[in-house]
């Protein structure tokens, strides 16, 4: 993919306001019409966009505008890029390995049985098949039922973690949300609980009456018991 220029009228307008560059020049790097570039100096167009310094975007270097200012006939080329950036591949049907294509069953009944809202389309994207061995599956109508065991699609490298929880996520967004029966619910309606009646006090131990009469007479047997024991130390 050839390297192109960001912000092309941006740029114009900054090479037009702080280089000695011809419109030519300017219009061939920016692939504008000279016109353009010429109306942009009057102030007749691009009006309202900032000017896009190129030598901090590094896709100029000053030695190159200096040689252009000097030399008119000399084209501005475009700086090698510090990093390259991976092309973005299109996406389209997934490839699998004819190594793990017999693992796909599998990793099919285990996406049905685990992650029932999956739709068709869903399931075919993550594991690289087609609709009519989905119901089979589903259906138990495939050649194969009886021996096919439930198995992990990541575990078997036929789709990763990340592309199976967006998938689950994007089916869980269009299900309806559960009905009171479904969770099983069994908290009481609101009114029911309302007509219960609450009390606030704490079940607490009362604690027992306080008998006066015999507190007195065992302190007075206590008394008598002390007075005793200094009459016996006497002797």
């Amino acid at each position: 993919m050839a390297q192109q220029l960001l912000m092309p009228k941006a740029t114009a307008i900054w090479l037009v306001d702080n280089t000695a560059l011809s419109f030519d020049q300017i219009a061939q790097f920016c692939r504008l019409h000279p016109l353009e570039v010429k109306a942009i100096a009057d102030g007749e167009a691009a009006q309202g966009i900032k000017g896009l310094d190129p030598i901090s975007t590094g896709q100029l270097t000053r030695d190159e505008i200096a040689r252009a200012e000097g030399n008119p006939n000399h084209k501005l080329k475009l700086s090698e890029p510090k990093v390259r950036v991976p092309e973005s591949k299109r996406r389209g049907p997934r490839y699998t390995p004819v190594s793990k294509r017999q693992d796909r069953p599998n990793a099919i009944l285990w996406l049905v049985r685990n992650h029932p809202e999956l739709k068709d389309a869903q399931i075919s994207r993550l594991v690289g098949t087609t609709k009519s061995t989905i119901e089979q599956i589903r259906d138990r109508t495939h050649w194969n039922s009886a021996n096919l065991a439930p198995m992990d699609p990541v575990t078997l490298g036929l789709c990763s973690q990340i592309d199976l929880d967006m998938e689950v996520e994007k089916a869980a967004k269009g299900r309806p949300l559960p009905t009171a029966a479904e969770l099983g619910a069994t908290l009481q309606p609101a009114q029911e609980t309302e007509k219960l009646g609450f009390s606030y006090e704490r079940d607490e131990p009362k604690e027992k009456e306080i008998d006066a009469d015999a507190v007195f007479a065992k302190l007075k047997s206590l008394k008598s018991t002390t007075r005793d024991d200094e009459d016996d130390d006497q002797f």
